[in-house]
């Protein structure tokens, strides 16, 4: 019996009875789901996405970028900071409540024809990737940008043939999935890139080159690397970012205002601007660049919410991406006080992401998501004592919304208060922080 879907609670539900399913890593059941709607996947032109951080930002840049050189531009990222909407977007607006309670009614009879046909259950994950297809084609959409989950080679999201390849960096990060060494991990991530395809990729540690170039070789594929044929040039800071130029790979783009904070953000900027170019085949406008970099936002990635105090959210989940919210807040932000709200996902080790926040930071509120899968409050609070030290104040405050009222009441107005962790806790932050206002 097909599920009954009229509005925007039902969509949520139909998509959360898949929640329990997990990370099931593989593409035969969103192969499988996508056959009998049509393949809307192979409906349009794509542009495909992956690395260990800054996927989403790039995926918002490219989206931007294209959409001011006129195209209607369908994008897919995950995972959501407050609502599952915000996962669906066209012209880089996110759908409404409507649009996706209309986009979940229209697949819901196929999943579960598929699921009563081959007896498998389809993830959370891949649900939403097949529905972002499906929107794509629904809006018309000229060209689709989609961001990879995880990993890449077994991630729901690999069934796109991709006119471009994107990996934006390779970390350390989800190693129990992807493999314990730079080399292995960057393996997983080019493995979207398909046979005569082309590749863009950002900053690369040298220990990724190996796996690269092979995967480059065997696909016969064409390879435009950061540093090689791309790159940021002449980066200064700016009131609310930075300003920079970009050597492209078929011309220079000057006096560039990207509105976002963290020196890597510009290097994702620049790996966009490569990733459309090679979309085109061509040098793109000056104007349509410029103003599509100005109007740029990456909600919890180092976003300014408030000021007085000043309240940053980022959703630096690993040890790459809390180097970078080290570097912005020692090189990009006022010293003074600080008060650090914290909370990360049940596998991982706090004391080395903490670690470099050491000096940065004068109390820590430890806390913890409702997401089912976080790490104790308790013993996020005890690794940030081992690693701040007798002179750091830690307390432990549950949910994530006291953890952020406690923050805000302890800060005097020239303070600074930073929400970090898991993007769960910086969205579950953000919700409070709106709505308070």
């Amino acid at each position: 019996m097909t599920a009954l879907i009229t509005g925007r609670d039902q969509a949520v539900a139909f998509l959360d009875k898949r929640i329990d399913r997990g990370v099931q890593p593989g593409l035969e059941r969103i192969a499988g789901l996508l056959e009998v709607m049509g393949d809307p996947h192979r409906h349009l032109p794509m542009v495909h996405v992956a690395g260990t951080n800054g996927k989403t930002t790039t995926v918002r840049l490219i989206t931007d970028i294209l959409g001011h050189h006129g195209l209607t531009v369908g994008s897919f990222i995950s995972p959501h900071l407050e609502r599952v909407e915000e996962r669906f977007s066209i012209g880089g607006v996110s759908l409404d409540e409507e649009q996706f309670a209309a986009a979940v009614a229209d697949v819901a009879p196929f999943v579960e024809a598929y699921e009563q046909r081959d007896r498998l259950g389809v993830t959370y994950f891949e649900l939403t990737a097949a529905i972002a297809f499906a929107v794509f084609v629904g809006h018309a959409a000229d060209v689709g940008v989609v961001e990879v989950g995880m990993g890449g080679r077994w991630d729901a999201t690999n069934v796109v043939e991709a006119d471009v390849s994107v990996i934006t960096g390779v970390a350390l990060d989800h190693t129990t999935w992807l493999g314990e060494t730079i080399a292995e991990i960057a393996a997983e991530k080019v493995a979207i890139l398909k046979h005569k395809g082309r590749l863009v990729t950002g900053v690369l540690p040298v220990t990724a080159d190996g796996a690269v170039t092979a995967r480059v070789a065997e696909t016969e594929s064409r390879w435009f690397r950061y540093g090689e044929h791309f790159a940021a040039a002449e980066v200064g800071r700016a009131v609310g970012g930075w300003v920079c130029d970009v050597d492209g790979i078929f011309d220079r783009y000057e006096g560039i205002f990207l509105p976002l904070h963290g020196r890597h953000q510009v290097d994702h900027l620049a790996t966009a601007i490569a990733a459309c170019e090679v979309f085109f085949g061509r040098a793109l406008d000056h104007a349509a660049v410029l103003n599509a970099v100005a109007g740029a936002s990456s909600p919890g990635r180092i976003e300014v919410i408030s000021r007085r105090p000043l309240v940053l959210i980022d959703g630096a989940h690993n040890a790459q991406g809390l180097h970078g919210l080290a570097t912005a807040l020692a090189d990009e932000f006022l010293p003074g006080p600080r008060i650090l709200v914290a909370g990360f996902g049940g596998d991982r080790d706090p004391a080395t992401l903490l670690a470099p926040l050491v000096g940065l930071v004068d109390r820590v509120i430890a806390t913890s998501a409702a997401d089912g899968k976080a790490l104790p409050s308790e013993q996020v609070a005890a690794a940030a004592a081992a690693v701040f030290g007798p002179d750091v104040p830690v307390e432990v405050r549950t949910p994530v919304a006291a953890a952020v009222a406690a923050a805000l009441a302890a800060a005097a107005p020239s303070d600074t208060v930073v929400v970090t962790g898991s993007l769960y806790v910086v969205g579950e932050a953000r919700t409070a922080l709106t709505a308070s206002g």
